[in-house]
């Protein structure tokens, strides 16, 4: 996979890609990662936002650096790309999102800053929209940093253990069971009897039955969905 980046600070993710899970995929061969200066396809000495026309707090980011931006990379790899539009108005991101993304082979999420973006960059460019939550940030990244890690896990041969993905909370409409390592016993807290039985097949029904009873708890609307 091809993921694009574009962003006014891109020094913010030379850290977050370069550990864990995000690093692994990379040294695998199995995404690549591109940052790009959105200032650097700015017309005007890298000017890249301006105050909103009919008044109002704050600045707002320009068309002009962000369709060049993204027409000139796509000009450059001759592919195009599942353009993503991090912005609190878009769909909210979930698991079933990100699995869908995973299945892409070219990603672009262009990140936003100030007040937000131009409403020409919505409707005059092909951009799927997306959110990570009802909250607001002061930019894009942190938003295109989770959807990178959620989708990038995903992709066949990321992580060493392939049922790693299908035993997490979310995968089958449920939040994860409780997980135990050693030592058996800490502070008088005790690893429950089945998980030491060796009788797979009661460890299994077990971590369902206390997948769903963890659901029903904390989460009912994720059963309501189910």
């Amino acid at each position: 996979m091809r993921i694009d980046i574009l962003t006014l600070f891109p020094g913010i993710f030379e850290n977050v890609l370069g550990h864990s899970i995000l690093k692994i995929a990379r040294e695998k061969a199995l995404v690549q990662y591109n940052i790009f200066n959105i200032r650097d396809y700015a017309e005007n000495q890298r000017c890249v936002d301006d105050r909103p026309y009919g008044g109002g707090p704050g600045m707002v980011m320009k068309p002009e650096p962000v369709f060049n931006a993204v027409e000139a990379i796509e000009r450059q790899t001759n592919i195009p790309a599942k353009k993503i539009l991090l912005t609190p108005q878009g769909r909210c991101f979930t698991q079933a999102i990100a699995k869908e993304l995973a299945k892409e082979a070219y990603l672009m999420l262009i990140c936003g800053h100030y007040e937000g973006f131009d409403e020409r960059i919505r409707t005059g460019l092909d951009v799927f929209e997306l959110s990570i939550g009802d909250y607001i940030l002061s930019g894009g990244e942190l938003s295109a940093m989770v959807v990178i890690d959620a989708v990038v896990r995903l992709i066949p041969g990321v992580l060493g253990d392939k049922n790693s993905i299908t035993e997490e909370s979310f995968h089958d409409g449920l939040l994860e069971y409780p997980q135990y390592t050693r030592p058996a016993e800490y502070r008088g807290m005790k690893v429950p009897e089945i998980l030491r039985s060796g009788h797979h097949q009661k460890i299994k029904e077990w971590q369902r039955y206390l997948a769903e009873k963890r659901t029903r708890e904390k989460r009912p609307d994720l059963l309501n969905k189910k």
